[in-house]
C-alpha cells in the first residue's frame, strides 16, 4: 500500500509541476486548457456539474493559505491531495489525504516575500486534477 501511495505522491508532484509550469499562461487566460488533464472552475471540461465539489477554494490571511475542497470523503471517492505551487512551477507544500479523513482542508505557508501568481491544486480519485489560481 505504501508503494502505491508513494507512486501517486510522486506522480502528482511531477505532473503538477510540469503541467502548471507549461500551462500557467493558459490557466489565467485561455479556454484551451489541456483538455482532460487540468480542470478549473472556468474550464471544467466534462466535469461541468462537478465544479462546486472539486475546484479548490483558497483563503489567504497574510502568509497563511488554506485550501479547501468541498468534497465528501469515502473509500470509493475522495480527494487525494492538495498542492500549493508557485507561478514558476515550484511546489511550495502539499498534503495527502486518505478516505478516512473528515474533510479535504490543508494549510500552507507562503515563502517570505512571495509575490505573483500561485496555484492551489486538488486531485480527486474520480474527477481528476483541478487548479485555482490566485495572486499575492
Amino acid at each position: 500500500m505504501s508503494s502505491r501511495r508513494e507512486f501517486i505522491k510522486t506522480t502528482l508532484v511531477v505532473a503538477s509541476g510540469m503541467a502548471i509550469g507549461r500551462t500557467a499562461p493558459a490557466v489565467a487566460s485561455s479556454s484551451d486548457l489541456a483538455t482532460g488533464l487540468i480542470y478549473t472552475a472556468d474550464n471544467p471540461g466534462m466535469w461541468a456539474k462537478k465544479v462546486g465539489g472539486h475546484a479548490p477554494k483558497v483563503n489567504r490571511e497574510g502568509d497563511k493559505v488554506t485550501i479547501t475542497t468541498k468534497h465528501s470523503m469515502s473509500e470509493k471517492h475522495y480527494i487525494v491531495r492538495h498542492t500549493l505551487v508557485s507561478g514558476d512551477g515550484k511546489v511550495i507544500s502539499a498534503k495527502t489525504f486518505y478516505p478516512s479523513d473528515d474533510e479535504p482542508v490543508s494549510s500552507h505557508t507562503l515563502p517570505a516575500g512571495a509575490k505573483g501568481p500561485f496555484y492551489a491544486t486538488s486531485f480527486c480519485n474520480k474527477h481528476d486534477f483541478w487548479v485555482t489560481e490566485f495572486s499575492v
